[in-house]
């Protein structure tokens, strides 16, 4: 007796189907993507708005508190030890008891100057928003 045989056929991905998908993933990407110029800024912030209120001016400018990456400290460009930066602090607290403070500190001072500068404000007194920014010195 003779069986038949089949001769089996070799598997086969359809490519054509699968060019059609890829073709729609494509275009749907290429839709719902954003691009970002380089003016624009990465995110938009709208802040809310008051019919309120004032802005109010500052009577004096802040006193600036600098400090170096080797570890010297200035009030406003007058250098001043730390043991004697608290006392200078009260003393300028004293002839005017809401004056402003700003700290400016190098991008290379070290941190542990910062903190000790830091408590030495909030012991001398010193309240409200302390306004800090940091100076790029080294780069200059």
């Amino acid at each position: 007796m003779k069986f038949q045989t089949r001769t089996r056929r070799m598997p086969q991905v359809m490519i054509v189907s699968l060019i059609d998908i890829f073709a729609i993933l494509l275009i749907f990407v290429i839709v719902t993507s954003t691009f970002k110029t380089p003016t624009q800024p990465s995110f938009a912030i709208k802040l809310p708005e008051s019919k309120t209120a004032v802005a109010t001016e500052t009577p004096t400018e802040p006193v600036i508190l600098s400090i170096t990456e080797d570890d010297r400290i200035a009030l406003d460009d007058v250098e001043v030890p730390i043991a004697h930066l608290r006392l200078t602090l009260l003393e300028k607290l004293k002839s005017d008891p809401k004056r402003q403070f700003a700290l400016k500190a190098d991008t290379k001072a070290p941190f542990g100057t910062v903190i000790k500068v830091i408590d030495v404000l909030k012991e001398a007194g010193v309240k409200g928003n302390l306004s800090a920014f940091m100076d790029n010195a080294s780069a200059k």
